[in-house]
């Protein structure tokens, strides 16, 4: 069961290191060409960006394959375990996700070097404050 196991990693890994090579030697193309002349920088950008993406897919088939494959080899149990895993893993990482979000989206606070007398206005004292609110 582990060789199986090894034998699918290698082949995912494998298939990541393709679409790395054929990345880099596509940028490589693209860089060559825009040099000579024979593309604009923003025709160059936008092939490499359409090279990229279509990398994206393939190594994202390359991922669902090996996983799928990975499954077909595991018992009906050992399919249920993995998914309990995967999916108290993903509600774990979304609870981060969450927390990172409103971590970013609290209140600043910006620290203040002290003031030097004549540098900002005297702050009003609370009854001044009152006085001065509109009233409803």
């Amino acid at each position: 069961m582990t060789a199986i196991g090894d034998g699918f990693k290698n082949i995912f890994l494998a298939g990541i290191g393709a679409m790395a090579i054929t990345g880099e030697k596509s940028k490589e193309l693209v860089d060559q060409l825009v040099a000579k002349g024979e593309l604009t920088v923003d025709q160059g950008k936008q092939i490499n960006s359409e090279l990229q993406h279509k990398a994206d897919e393939a190594t994202q088939g390359v991922r669902d394959g090996a996983l799928e494959a990975r499954m077909a080899a595991m018992s009906p149990e050992e399919r249920e375990r993995f998914a309990a895993k995967a999916a108290e893993i993903a509600a774990d990482q979304n609870a981060r996700d969450a927390a990172k979000a409103d971590k970013d989206d609290g209140p600043v606070e910006v620290e203040v070097d002290s003031v030097e007398d004549g540098d900002a206005a005297e702050a009003p004292t609370e009854g001044e404050a009152a006085a001065s609110a509109p009233q409803a």
